[in-house]
């Protein structure tokens, strides 16, 4: 089997195998490299196993969709992930701080947001400076942050793409990284950008 096409990936981009030849060798080849069994990767890709053994040995002539979604999958898993460039060290603040507590926060650290956490490590809201500016009067600095606070910021788990995140910021000030119900960092544009400058490691 020898496809000699252009792939296309998400939303039109292509591939960075797109010029390749794809054939069920280098298929087979990229699902090793990622850590993927036959079973792991049909379930990914929504085919059989069967449909991946066969496509690998050479046996059948898949779609092209088959073929796209196979190599987005393995695109995907091979790609920088959300804990590859988040900050771990998330400054957060209880839901009865005050908004003074946050405002000497955020400028400390020179960020524009924080996650409301409560008690029992839920994410519970998001403070920003819009916020606090939109409900700027006199007594604003002893108000508590659950008063002014808005929804949470939208949550990933931490092997999630950032071409997802991506996405996710031109909405949003920043993405929760999670560990399983644990926020694990936080990802802003900022931290974004710095992928453009600075080296990234895939772990």
């Amino acid at each position: 089997m020898r496809q000699n096409r252009l792939i296309k990936g998400y939303k039109g981009r292509p591939f960075r195998y797109a010029e390749m030849v794809i054939t069920g060798k280098l298929i087979r080849r990229l699902r090793l490299a990622a850590g993927l069994t036959q079973r792991q990767l049909a379930e990914l890709a929504g085919v059989s196993q069967a449909h991946i053994a066969k496509i690998e040995l050479g046996k059948v002539d898949p779609r092209l969709s088959t073929v796209n979604r196979i190599l987005e999958v393995l695109t995907e898993i091979r790609g920088p992930k959300c804990k590859d460039i988040m900050t771990s060290d998330v400054k957060f603040v209880r839901p009865s701080a005050t908004v003074r507590e946050a405002s000497e926060l955020m400028t400390k650290y020179a960020i524009d947001q924080l996650p409301v956490i409560d008690e029992h490590g839920r994410v519970v809201g998001t403070i920003t400076d819009r916020c606090i500016v939109k409900n700027l009067k006199p007594e604003i600095a002893d108000e508590t942050v659950e008063n002014i606070m808005e929804p949470p910021l939208p949550c990933v788990p931490e092997d999630t793409g950032i071409d997802k995140v991506r996405l996710l910021l031109e909405d949003y000030p920043g993405v929760l990284v999670m560990r399983g119900k644990d926020v694990a960092g936080i990802i802003t544009r900022a931290d974004l950008i710095k992928t453009i400058t600075s080296p990234l490691e895939v772990g």
